[in-house]
C-alpha cells in the first residue's frame, strides 16, 4: 500500500494519494480582499497546481465539496466554476453555506479526483 502526501505542513497535506485517487484538502484564497468570484477563481487555481503536482487533471474529477460563507454568494462561485470546471467530466458536488476558519475567507474547496 503506497500512500503519496503532496505539501505537507504542520497541520495537513495539501493532497493525499492513495489507490490512483487523489483528495485535496479544502483550498482557500490566499487574497481574502477579492469578492467570492475572485476568491473561488483563485482556489480553482490552486486545486489546478495540486492535481498537476499529483499527475491529474479536473478531468478526472470525481466530487467537490463548496463551502460558502454565505450562500447569497452562490451565483458568483458558480460563474468562476463554470469557467474552469471540464463540462465534459462534471464531478459530483455539494455546496454548502458554513462558518469559515476566518471571516475574510468566503469559499472552499476540497475535491477527489481520479489519476
Amino acid at each position: 500500500m503506497t500512500i503519496t502526501r503532496h505539501n505537507p505542513s504542520k497541520m495537513y497535506s495539501a493532497a493525499v494519494e492513495h489507490n490512483n485517487t487523489v483528495y485535496v484538502a479544502g483550498q482557500v484564497a490566499d487574497d481574502t480582499s477579492q469578492d467570492v468570484r475572485g476568491q473561488t477563481a483563485q482556489v480553482l487555481a490552486k486545486i489546478d497546481a495540486i492535481l498537476a503536482q499529483a499527475g491529474t487533471s479536473k478531468s478526472k474529477l470525481l466530487s467537490a465539496n463548496v463551502w460558502l460563507a454565505d450562500l447569497r454568494g452562490y451565483d458568483q462561485m458558480n460563474e468562476s466554476w463554470l469557467a474552469w470546471v471540464d463540462k465534459n467530466n462534471l464531478p459530483a458536488r455539494a455546496t454548502v453555506e458554513a462558518k469559515l476558519a476566518r471571516a475574510s475567507m468566503l469559499v472552499e474547496i476540497a475535491v477527489i479526483c481520479a489519476k
